[in-house]
């Protein structure tokens, strides 16, 4: 079964053509990085109309990449380019069916990419399915053709959200714990932005991390009950300390603390942060374990990619899967992906002249 997976919840606009949930023949990623690393953020209202410029580019070029074109009979090389008039013409005989992310996100970014999906859905007289966000991320792991056994445990850490879930079987989901405040991505971009580290804050910390010391600064850990997270607390402990190092009230900008650090205490702070963010994410997993016996522990979303937190679970436990760092991020590929096992499991298609796109495939 081809699908086409289209992704648009925050500030990627990507598309993506997958065989059986893993065999990827493309896989187009336009990222709004470069707009937003001045404002040190994601602007909703921006984002949306980024994705608006590109979405039919991105979809089209998944196609061109995958081989799935033909010559158009009336293209006119002497015209401007445009969806009328382009050398090649996406053959939607391919396609099996379309998937994209309805659910969680921006709610200005998700309306692109589903009432493109929609469209194109009623126009190619294709099936439409409507997939949860973290639910592909999830999914993403199973794009490297690894076969991760159940049940298992997946801990997913991104921007928005830092869970553990269970799972007895393929789209079978029971979220055991969650985070109460913040999410551990949404953490590392603050605390970049406190030291003066470009956004977005993940890959800059680790970056600066790889110079410091990892106990030069001693954070304690969140004393949270059950399985869930709190990060909220590691955020304001990394602000109070750069405070008192800098020697200077609380009342002082947070964002003028940059210009009193040294590098090295930079490096440092950002090598004890993300060692301690490392320790409670595992603890909180080695935890869920004993209650949850799992064949297999599944690492997902953004936060994924850091390099640290794999090194850590590779030596914490058996039988651990990240995807591929390129995979880690927001895809089209890993909605793909995670439809595949949907259609696997006996989920029908969404109705695209439906007014919205019901939260029919939640993680329950």
């Amino acid at each position: 079964m081809i699908i086409l997976g289209i992704e648009t919840s925050c500030d990627e606009t990507a598309a993506a053509i997958v065989e059986d949930g893993h065999h990827i023949l493309s896989n187009v990623v336009v990222s709004q990085i470069d707009i937003f690393a001045s404002y040190g953020g994601v602007i909703p209202e921006v984002a949306a109309r980024n994705h608006l410029e590109v979405m039919m580019p991105v979809v089209h070029k998944a196609f061109k990449d995958a081989g799935f074109v033909t010559k158009n009979p009336n293209f006119d090389p002497t015209k401007p380019l445009s969806t009328d008039n382009q050398e090649f013409l996406d053959d939607w005989s391919k396609i099996d069916a379309i998937a994209v992310t309805h659910t969680p996100g921006l709610l200005g970014s998700l309306l692109i990419g589903t009432l493109s999906a929609r469209t194109l859905a009623v126009l190619n007289n294709k099936p439409l399915y409507a997939v949860h966000h973290l639910k592909s991320h999830i999914y993403a792991n199973w794009l490297t053709g690894a076969s991760p056994e159940f049940p298992l445990l997946s801990l997913v850490v991104s921007g928005g959200h830092t869970q553990i879930l269970y799972m007895q079987s393929h789209n079978h989901f029971e979220i055991i714990g969650t985070t109460r405040d913040d999410a551990v991505g949404e953490c590392f971009d603050k605390v970049a932005k406190i030291l003066g580290l470009p956004y977005p804050g993940g890959p800059s910390i680790t970056e600066a991390a790889k110079h410091g010391d990892p106990k030069k600064y001693k954070f304690t850990h969140p004393n949270v009950e059950n399985l869930d997270f709190s990060f909220s607390g590691l955020k304001t402990q990394v602000l109070r300390t750069v405070q008192e190092i800098c020697d200077v009230p609380i009342s002082y900008p947070s964002h003028e603390l940059k210009k009193l650090l040294q590098k090295e205490q930079i490096f440092d702070i950002s090598a004890s942060f993300q060692n301690t963010a490392a320790d409670i994410l595992l603890e909180k997993l080695e935890k869920a374990l004993e209650t949850y016996p799992a064949k297999s522990i599944i690492v997902a979303g953004g936060v994924s990619a850091n390099s640290l937190l794999r090194e850590k679970a590779a030596k914490k436990f058996e039988n651990v899967y990240f995807p591929e760092p390129k995979f880690s991020g927001d895809n089209g590929a890993m909605v793909a992906a995670a439809c595949f096992y949907e259609i696997q499991s006996g989920v029908k298609p969404t109705d695209p002249f439906s007014l919205n796109i019901l939260p029919r495939s939640d993680i329950r």
